[in-house]
């Protein structure tokens, strides 16, 4: 959770911040075909859809809150979705996208097995 928490923020930021790519050596050619003209509305997305839930996560899991893992399992599905619609809209698809969407999946079944609803 942290570790999506951390890179995911830290990358929404730099959309934000710089929404032509060249930061994170991201072409503007990649939204050819898309709704987007840069990347500043997918920075935005990014920070809140995925950044600041998964920031909420960990927040809820360091303090051991009640809902930690009900939080974890929206974080996950919201990252699994994103990923999906990411490779949707771009038409592509990169090794990245995997990893990530591996450990959203992961989320998914370990918040699920913590909430004590056995997935496997």
């Amino acid at each position: 959770m942290a570790f999506v928490a951390l890179t995911v923020t830290f990358s929404g930021f730099l959309l934000i911040g710089n929404p032509d790519g060249d930061i994170l050596k991201l072409s503007l050619k990649l939204l050819e075909g898309t709704y987007f003209h840069d990347f500043l509305l997918p920075g935005i997305l990014l920070l809140f859809f995925i950044g600041s839930p998964h920031l909420l996560t960990v927040w809820l899991l360091i303090r051991r809150d009640e809902k930690r893992y009900n939080w974890a399992l929206a974080s996950g599905i919201l990252l699994c979705s994103w990923i999906i619609a990411q490779v949707i809209v771009l038409r592509t698809i990169h090794w990245v996208d995997f990893v990530y969407f591996f450990i959203g999946l992961l989320v998914v079944l370990l918040a699920l097995q913590l909430k004590g609803k056995w997935v496997v």
